[in-house]
């Protein structure tokens, strides 16, 4: 979808407009199918907006509406759940956005979605991609579009620039949405139960770096900008190496989650480690808890949300908190032994040839005071260290 400010949609004036009253796609000289003003688009943008989108603007919304079969009530809420601001009656849809209504649409008609559902992935789609496509104007095109570069101005490069990356980034988006829509789907059909889809125990962690708003007033925008890429493109990198998934940043703090106790303490430490050998970055601090955990929307929610966040804000710099279900799960598992005490015995009757070898555990955990925390109630963290 287009109009003539990036992320517009329709507005639902027409909803109930009798059919007879009603102007199609080829009622061009009807008042609610002016043509769109060029106002702040120029030939370079609407030239821009046919190379992406493949298509010219040829419709209103309430024409885009009734050419897809849809209610202008409904075309509204997808558009407007897509990211896009209403519009008005102007001339700025194209084929792709009635072929987009046509599918939504479709799949409610068909069963296959809930009309609150196809508004859901509306939403979802939208968000991650006026993301996507943002970063990609601002770090990506902005760097590969430098005059000094060619000697041509950042106008006259960009047109054919997009002609020559379209085609590559859009392979390669789809190719990276397969692989996940894999991933996730995987993990879902391993649940043990219906409820075990939505309401899952995961660990979930946070990770934060110390100081960041003294950071703001003492770095220049660019500088911070830097420093917030790098962590969280260090963050991105070692939470997916480790088999974990990053589930959002947000700025000078990253939310991450594993299945796996062992695997969220892993990169909790390597986290720490990363940042304290790089001399350009702050101090971190992590909290990790283990529970059950909503997911919505590639997000997550609840209790153990909440649990991990106050660790987070209560650890000493550089060091990694975890609460008594983590422990225990890592317990459980045989990543950390239950009882330091128990460990050392264990060992030392090794030594002297009167019991087993002990486990050869990753993790040590040691606890530490316990607090009330807000809204939680008493909580007994735990330090999270290697094991020597």
């Amino acid at each position: 979808m287009t109009a003539d400010d990036p992320g517009t949609a329709p507005t639902s004036d027409a909803a109930d407009r009798p059919d007879d009253e009603a102007t199609g796609p080829e009622d061009e000289g009807a008042d609610q199918g002016d043509e769109a003003p060029t106002g702040s688009d120029g030939p370079l943008a609407i030239r821009l907006e046919q190379l992406i989108l493949g298509a010219d603007r040829r419709y209103t919304p309430f024409q885009a509406a009734r050419s897809a079969g849809v209610s202008m009530d409904l075309a509204a809420r997808f558009w407007r759940a897509m990211g896009f601001a209403d519009i008005g009656q102007v001339k700025a849809l194209t084929e792709a956005d009635v072929l987009a209504l046509r599918r939504l649409a479709g799949l409610v008609e068909a069963g296959l979605l809930s009309e609150a559902m196809a508004v859901q992935v509306a939403r979802s789609t939208g968000q991650t991609t006026a993301r996507l496509a943002d970063w990609q104007i601002d770090s990506f095109l902005e760097g590969l579009t430098e005059p000094a570069d060619t000697g041509l101005t950042r106008t006259e490069i960009t047109y054919p620039l997009v002609e020559l990356l379209l085609p590559e980034l859009e392979e390669f988006l789809v190719y990276v949405w397969r692989r996940q829509l894999a991933a996730a789907t995987g993990r879902v059909v391993q649940a043990q139960d219906d409820a075990e889809m939505v309401d899952r125990r995961l660990a979930v962690g946070f990770a934060d770096l110390v100081g960041f708003t003294r950071l703001t007033r003492r770095l220049e925008e660019e500088e911070l900008g830097e420093l917030v890429e790098a962590f969280e493109t260090t963050c991105a990198d070692l939470v997916a190496a480790h088999g974990g998934r990053l589930i959002k940043t947000l700025g000078d703090e990253v939310l991450f989650s594993a299945d796996d106790a062992g695997i969220a303490a892993e990169i909790g430490l390597r986290l720490i480690e990363t940042m304290t050998h790089d001399e350009t970055m702050p101090e971190l601090r992590v909290g990790i808890a283990f529970g059950t955990v909503t997911t919505r929307m590639g997000d997550v929610f609840g209790t153990t949300v909440n649990l991990a966040s106050r660790l987070t804000s209560i650890a000493p710099k550089d060091t990694v908190l975890v609460d008594e279900a983590f422990a225990e799960e890592l317990g459980r598992t045989g990543e950390a032994p239950v009882s330091e005490a128990d460990a050392a015995a264990a060992e030392k009757a090794a030594q002297e040839g009167t019991g087993e070898a002990p486990p050869s555990y990753r993790f040590a955990l040691q606890p530490m005071w316990q607090r009330p925390v807000r809204g939680l109630g008493v909580i007994e963290p735990w330090l999270l260290r290697r094991r020597s």
